[in-house]
């Protein structure tokens, strides 16, 4: 047994079994020996691969929405560009290099990385200060930065890692999902009567049948709050990319990976990564809750091909080798087919007023 699921397993003894969401937050942050906090989870070698590591169109498509955000937003002198989980810093990269189109944007940004893992951090400051680009800071939460300005915040596959509540309905109604032992002291699913169990499922759900499960994560809806509050009073925008639906919707998604595979949630906490599929309803709900403007729900297809990313594709091929032309298309293929990551991931966007309509969607 691992130090994390040690730690979970008397925490459990101690305390009795512990909710879903805690699981989660235990063995992906909670300790210097979480999952996000040891090593670089990223790549052929890591555990799963990410938009920007596929392809550079992917960040530089982004970078142009980030320019044209800030362009209706009447080209502030100082605004603060916010990446929320940014992984070893390649998209941060290709939005910077794409900004280059509009110089000032890159003298008026102050970059603010939201990123709790040391060795993550590391290779975000190594990649970002190679290439000579604005100066970088890092945040352990979004509430913890100092903005300046107007604010733009990008966020791919951030939402989905953050803790996330499971409710089940049993035959005296919705109980709460939890993490316990058997008899042998092992890791084993359970669940628990709850007085927020009920309160938490939408109406339209509440008489589903027996066994169904329903997911809610209010991590994730007070950091849409939070962001959209900062939006509505400074101004800015945000684009969300994640797998994920449009709720409310009944189902277990929540899963686990380890080296590209999928794996037991409860086999190797603190060694696998978790998430779970985002409701994006629900989540562009909060963000209207905070007071921001949000657009139409969009795929990620959707978003990459009206920002150009066919053609950014055939323009980088044009000095291609045959090696990297199939290389650029197979890519472009991946990131907006729909048998691949164009449709299962969604995209969201919230700005700070119906007078910015935003690139890549389309007016409501």
């Amino acid at each position: 047994m691992n130090t994390v699921a040690a730690h979970i397993r008397s925490i459990i003894e101690s305390d009795g079994p512990i909710s879903i969401a805690e699981f989660m937050r235990i063995a992906l942050t909670g300790r210097a020996d979480s999952y996000y906090m040891r090593s670089d989870p990223i790549g052929l070698y890591g555990d799963f691969i990410t938009a920007p590591e596929i392809s550079q169109v992917f960040g530089e498509c982004i970078g142009l929405w980030c320019v044209d955000v800030w362009s209706k937003l009447g080209s502030p002198a100082a605004f603060t560009l916010v990446e929320l989980g940014p992984g070893r810093g390649t998209l941060m990269r290709d939005v910077l290099r794409a900004a280059r189109v509009a110089p000032d944007f890159l003298t008026a940004a102050t970059i603010a990385l939201v990123e709790v893992s040391p060795a993550l951090r590391n290779l975000q400051a190594a990649l970002l200060r190679a290439d000579g680009l604005p100066t970088v800071r890092w945040y352990n939460g979004f509430q913890d930065i100092d903005v300046i300005g107007p604010l733009i915040v990008i966020a791919n596959e951030f939402f989905d890692a953050l803790p996330v509540a499971q409710f089940v309905k049993g035959h005296e109604g919705w109980t709460l999902r939890t993490v316990g032992l058997n008899d042998a002291g092992e890791l084993m699913l359970g669940t628990q009567p709850d007085a927020q169990a009920s309160v938490c499922v939408p109406v339209s759900l509440l008489d589903a049948p027996f066994g169904s499960t329903f997911e809610h994560s209010i991590e994730r809806e007070n950091v849409a709050r939070a962001i959209a509050r900062v939006i509505q009073n400074e101004g800015g925008g945000t684009l969300v990319f994640d797998y994920g639906f449009e709720g409310p919707a009944l189902g277990d998604t929540l899963q686990a990976v380890k080296g590209h595979r999928y794996a037991g949630i409860l086999m190797e906490p603190g060694m696998a990564d978790l998430t779970s599929h985002v409701d994006f309803t629900a989540l562009a709900e909060a963000f209207a809750g905070g007071g921001a403007c949000v657009s139409k729900i969009s795929t990620q297809a959707g978003f990459l091909t009206q920002m150009g990313a066919v053609e950014r594709t055939q323009i980088l091929k044009r000095l291609a080798s045959e090696q990297q032309k199939a290389q650029l298309e197979s890519a472009l293929k991946r990131l907006t087919s729909a048998d691949a990551m164009g449709t299962l991931f969604k995209v969201l966007c919230a700005v700070s007023s119906q007078a910015i309509q935003p690139a890549g969607f389309e007016a409501e």
